[in-house]
């Protein structure tokens, strides 16, 4: 069975998981997460390197031993000392580390003071008031925990865009293997680039007679076929990712992916327009009465009822089919129109790699400029720059831009916004940077009028360009601080400050909503990857896939500008006296 690097992540994560619950030696459980968290986020297939005979240690955070454990993994789909450690440790104490806020000494405490192994367990010890009675714990965490463990059932399990992305892209390379196959595309909340999806649908074209749905089947990852016909099919993939494959005549080809795309309030809508004409859509095609009128392509279903074609990240009813009636549907901004990314780290503080290498990458990725925006002293667990270090940094930064390397770099911080509002380094400091990128890292529970407070007052600082990430949130991990947005977004503009969209997979921060608030308000964007090696560069393309769903256009991205052109904008946020 292939193997993905979210697979390898996964076992890293219940290894580290697993050896926490032992009391493990704590260094050695933070290289197995640092480990999953390279590997989740890496753009390259390790398996398809492996196969070329490429090095793994060369990767952030993998040693030797790391990459034999990769290696093994690849090979047998297991790791000799996960499977040890399995037998030692119940597994099912393994699902009680994903409730929120439980964490391994946690759940070590509810197994040796309790006998807890499993979550009916828990919940059952929460009913009886058993648990507020351990170290650690009390009423307001039993309280927690029960709220958790009785929402829990029916929950449908998504799948974050990145890691979806990493079985999409394998399973459709290999549909398209098979003879007679013509088209393999994926639909759904895949194609519309939501940050997380339920399950995969695919669409198939491919000549009569094809063996794509045998094919589909046979898929060395799967897990369990749901149903199989002629032209339907459905699968569990090991991940547990469910997928639906369609295959579909060319005459409807269109008229199903438009259908299977989505959304259902934006389905609904369009057959609704539909119905006024006469007309009837669903998924085989645009018919009046009885006769096919259109569904060959997507642009011939929108045009039956005089639409334009609408792109599927605006697909969710809200506002596009008024935007397209009056022909003001966004022209989006897509990856090859960034010139540029503003917020990136080297190993001077948490990145992987060095400020020559990070230059070099972004280069090669055909970017015009790079800003360098390290931590602040204050997040001393990322090595946060002081005023020395900084200037250091900044030294460096000149000597490299002096040799023409092929790209700019710019002299910036990510700057933490302390509880007061204020910023973490003195003006002195801020005051010699192209630009300020500030950061809220700490004092997540603040009340939603002192969280929005400290917001607005660190954006009044006569250094602040761009608010990062700033909704706080990490996807599936952390529910977002308490703020008030469209005052920080309307703050922003009066400000003349920008807003980013964070692409890193876990964050894509801001909110498809909020882009679209900070679209009307007039707040340009800056799509940035927050890389913390070269090969997060990559994931620039979620930050895209947000910033189209926000309906942004080219025009309202920042570092969609020329460096000719930024340079100015990036000076009037830096208030000079």
């Amino acid at each position: 069975m292939p193997v993905h690097n979210a697979d390898i992540a996964a076992d890293f994560d219940e290894l580290a998981d697993l050896l926490e619950i032992e009391g493990a030696n704590p260094f050695r459980i933070r290289a197995y997460r640092n480990a999953a968290r390279t590997l989740r986020d890496l753009p390259q297939d390790v398996a398809a390197m492996l196969a070329k005979g490429q090095d793994l240690t060369e990767l952030p955070g993998i040693g030797k031993d790391l990459a034999a454990k990769i290696r093994e993994i690849v090979e047998t789909g297991t790791a000799a000392m996960l499977e040890e450690h399995r037998k030692t440790v119940p597994a099912t104490l393994v699902e009680l580390l994903k409730i929120p806020g439980i964490g391994p000494k946690r759940v070590k405490v509810l197994y040796h003071d309790l006998g807890i192994r499993t979550l009916d367990q828990l919940q059952k010890a929460a009913e009886e008031g058993r648990v507020r009675t351990l170290r650690g714990f009390g009423d307001k965490t039993e309280q927690y925990l029960l709220h958790h463990l009785q929402a829990r059932t029916g929950e449908a399990k998504r799948v974050k865009l990145a890691i979806a992305a990493q079985y999409a892209e394998s399973l459709i390379a290999y549909l398209k293997e098979s003879p007679g196959v013509e088209r393999v595309v994926a639909a759904g909340s895949y194609r519309r680039a939501k940050e997380t999806i339920g399950d995969l649908d695919l669409l198939v074209t491919a000549a009569p007679g094809s063996a794509v749905m045998d094919r589909f089947v046979s898929y060395p990852e799967v897990e369990e076929v749901l149903a199989q016909g002629a032209t339907k099919a459905s699968l569990r993939l090991a991940c547990k990712l469910q997928v639906d494959v369609r295959v579909v005549p060319g005459e409807s080809y269109g008229a199903a992916l438009q259908y299977f795309t989505g959304s259902k309030a934006h389905n609904v809508a369009l057959r609704q327009m539909a119905q006024r004409r006469g007309l009837k859509i669903n998924e085989y095609g645009v018919f009046k009465g009885d006769r096919a009128v259109a569904g060959a392509t997507e642009e011939s279903v929108y045009a039956a009822v005089g639409l334009p074609w609408i792109p599927p990240e605006l697909r969710e009813n809200r506002g596009e089919f008024d935007a397209a009636l009056a022909g003001r549907l966004p022209r989006l901004v897509e990856v090859a129109d960034l010139k540029g990314d503003l917020h990136a780290h080297t190993k001077a503080t948490d990145g992987q790699n060095s400020l020559k290498e990070m230059a070099a990458a972004a280069r090669d990725r055909g970017l015009e400029y790079l800003a360098i925006t390290e931590h602040s002293r204050r997040l001393a667990m990322a090595k946060g720059l002081d005023s020395q270090r900084l200037r250091e940094q900044l030294e460096e930064i000149d000597r490299l831009n002096d040799t023409a390397i092929g790209i700019t770099l710019l002299k910036g911080i990510e700057v933490d916004i302390l509880e007061d509002g204020s910023l973490d380094l003195p003006d002195d400091d801020l005051s010699r940077l192209d630009l300020v990128v500030g950061a809220v890292h700490s004092h997540f529970r603040l009340s939603r009028q002192k969280q929005t407070e400290r917001i607005l007052r660190a954006m009044d600082h006569p250094y602040f360009t761009i608010l990062a990430h700033p909704s706080g949130r990490l996807i599936d991990e952390r529910a977002p601080y308490d703020v008030d947005m469209p005052r920080v977004i309307r703050h922003a503009r009066e400000r003349g400050c920008f807003l980013e969209v964070n692409a890193h997979p876990i964050r894509l921060d801001l909110a498809d909503t909020d882009c679209q608030l900070a679209k009307e308000a007039g707040v340009m964007v800056s799509i940035n990857s927050d890389a913390h090696s070269t090969l997060d560069l990559g994931n620039l393309r979620y930050g895209v896939g947000q910033a189209r769903r926000g309906w942004i256009e080219t025009r309202e991205v920042l570092n969609a500008r020329p460096l000719h052109e930024l340079r100015p904008l990036l000076m009037r946020t830096m208030r000079r006296a």
